[in-house]
């Protein structure tokens, strides 16, 4: 651990024992004599059920928002001292929700088509058997903590649109008229210069003087296209107005893959999205995923990130999942759920993860989304844990985002993801 005392933050952790004393049947745990990796770090010999763990991706080990955690040591330390397991990892989250330099979910956000941040949160209760979840919510930075109100304090499990947003007033949240940071709101102007430079030209264009070059995708010999980019004219259409429409929606997404091309924005941030899954020294087991989608999304597209079974799942009895990558393919095939149930039938995590991968690779037929290989155009990371505090974080290409993060009592760290295939979408 780099940004904060490592012997402080194993200590922080003994009191775990005074946690098990108020509370039945919770862990308990005593500081070894000298079992660890580093002579000046003392490690927990734990005698429970279970070793506790956070897993999430590397938006919770990268962010801190100027504090002395990030989202894994923040949900590792509330899980480990006694608080509720969902507020721990909730509280995680909320680091890299509030933190302005994260532009794939909570504030700062990258915004929708039309300029606007809308946002998605979901999360579950092992324990509690309870859900809740938001989607399209504009102005609230921590939709994680509106999600939770919605599991707390209704019978529903999701609530959307003005709805979601006229009851997070309602109980008590602020709302802001606008969720950009002065970064986030740069970016999607030079994306609309990308997808319509007519009209929204650069401002060193606009002082040359130059020429407007042709929207994105639209050249004059018909054939040019970037490399890399689909081909847009095969895309279905069941009249002139859908095929324009379609047409429309591929160059949008085009453009907005070629900034994460050109390093304006990470792969992480197009798609959006951070899922922080955690296990209690009980074998209590919560999960949460927040994110602001699809960068430059049609306002109102909402991915898998707050749907049961799709962007997360959580059983206390079998495990957790979430993701982060292209939700309309863990909406397809409710990837989440669909690793949890392989785990109950005895599948390790890694090998539960892969199974939910393979489905999504050969489910995916949308031809203007596949490359020459015939393979999916996009990555799909998934995070899993199961009752035993065993762990896995897989991707479906090597290239890419390619660690994720965990907490354990030895401190945060980055863990390489397997892959399903070699190279990149």
């Amino acid at each position: 651990m780099s940004s904060m005392n490592r012997r402080d933050f194993v200590r922080t952790g003994a009191v775990l024992g005074a946690a098990a004393a108020a509370a039945p049947g919770r862990l308990l745990a005593e500081t070894s004599s000298r079992e660890t990796s580093s002579p000046e770090a003392p490690m927990l010999n734990l005698r429970a059920p279970v070793r506790p763990v956070v897993i999430s991706d590397l938006s919770g080990y990268e962010f801190r928002n100027g504090g002395p955690h990030n989202a894994v040591e923040r949900a590792f330390k509330g899980i480990t001292e006694g608080e509720d397991p969902l507020d721990a990892l909730i509280a995680g989250v909320n680091i890299p929700e509030l933190d302005p330099e994260e532009t794939g979910i909570g504030y700062g956000g990258l915004p929708n088509a039309e300029g606007v941040v809308q946002l998605d949160s979901c999360c579950m209760h092992g324990p509690l058997k309870r859900a809740g979840g938001v989607a399209a919510l504009e102005g609230v930075r921590t939709p994680s903590k509106v999600a939770k109100a919605v599991m707390d304090l209704t019978d529903h499990h999701l609530l959307v649109g003005k709805g979601a947003q006229d009851f997070a007033r309602e109980v008590g949240f602020t709302i802001e008229d606008n969720l950009n940071t002065p970064r986030s709101r740069d970016l999607w102007l030079e994306w609309k210069r990308r997808l319509d430079p007519g009209h929204f030209p650069s401002p060193e264009s606009r002082q040359r003087g130059n020429p407007a070059p042709p929207p994105w995708g639209e050249h004059d010999d018909g054939r040019s296209r970037p490399s890399g980019t689909a081909d847009t004219r095969a895309a279905p259409a069941s009249s002139a107005a859908g095929h324009a429409e379609a047409l429309r929606v591929q160059r949008a997404y085009q453009a907005g893959l070629s900034m994460v091309r050109d390093g304006l924005i990470p792969d992480g941030s197009f798609w959006g999205t951070i899922n922080c899954n955690g296990i209690t020294p009980a074998g209590d087991i919560c999960g949460v995923t927040t994110t602001s989608g699809l960068a430059w999304k049609i306002s109102g597209r909402v991915g898998d990130s707050p749907i049961l079974g799709a962007g997360l799942y959580v059983d206390n009895d079998v495990g957790a999942v979430g993701s982060t990558g292209r939700g309309e393919a863990n909406l397809y095939n409710l990837t989440s759920f669909l690793v949890v149930e392989a785990m109950r039938r005895g599948a390790s995590p890694r090998d539960a993860a892969m199974e939910g991968l393979r489905r999504i690779r050969r489910n995916t037929i949308e031809k203007r989304l596949l490359n020459d290989r015939g393979l999916p155009n996009f990555n799909v990371r998934l995070f899993v844990l199961n009752k035993k505090g065993e762990f896995a974080g897989v991707t479906m290409y090597a290239a890419g985002e390619a660690e994720y993060a965990v907490c354990t009592e030895n401190g945060a760290e980055k863990r390489s993801l397997e892959p399903l295939l070699d190279g990149a979408p």
